[in-house]
């Protein structure tokens, strides 16, 4: 199993924003939808949810984003570098944009979102797909299981 080496640190693309992960990865995936390819402005966007207790960040952060009540977006307002996401009632787990860690020579998608709205040329080596999401917690935590045993 690919994991980093931890703590594992990251910043903005300015440095204004730092953040430091001290716990491994519950589930990484590359979503393809077109909020992310817009965000990331890329073809996907690559995540590693992380254990909230296992995250910090130092330095001003805004709100931006498709900021609604079920997700809220986290960026450095210095350079808008995309940095997390917390999801509504999701108190556990951050949704980390992995692309500013420091080191990613570890990640690997285990799952792609949102492969419906992929661009046709657009590959990752997930292990799975799903055309939207996954629809129900116990298919989340199904996954998260099957990533921690690989």
């Amino acid at each position: 199993m690919n994991t980093p080496d931890l703590p594992i640190s990251g910043s903005c693309l300015c440095g204004s924003v730092q953040v430091q992960v001290t716990a491994p990865p519950i589930l990484t995936f590359a979503c393809h939808c077109r909020d992310c390819q817009k965000l990331s402005v890329s073809a996907y966007s690559l995540t590693a949810m992380i254990p909230a207790e296992g995250f910090s960040v130092s330095g001003k952060l805004a709100m931006g984003g498709l900021r609604t009540a079920a997700r809220q977006h986290h960026y450095c307002p210095h350079c808008m570098g995309f940095i997390f996401s917390r999801m509504e009632g999701v108190t556990s787990r951050i949704n980390l944009r992995a692309t500013i860690l420091d080191d990613l020579t570890w990640f690997v998608p285990f799952i792609e979102l949102m492969t419906e709205e992929k661009m046709p040329w657009a590959s990752v080596p997930a292990e799975h797909s799903f055309a939207r999401i996954p629809e129900t917690a116990e298919q989340v935590e199904a996954l998260m299981e099957a990533y921690q045993r690989r």
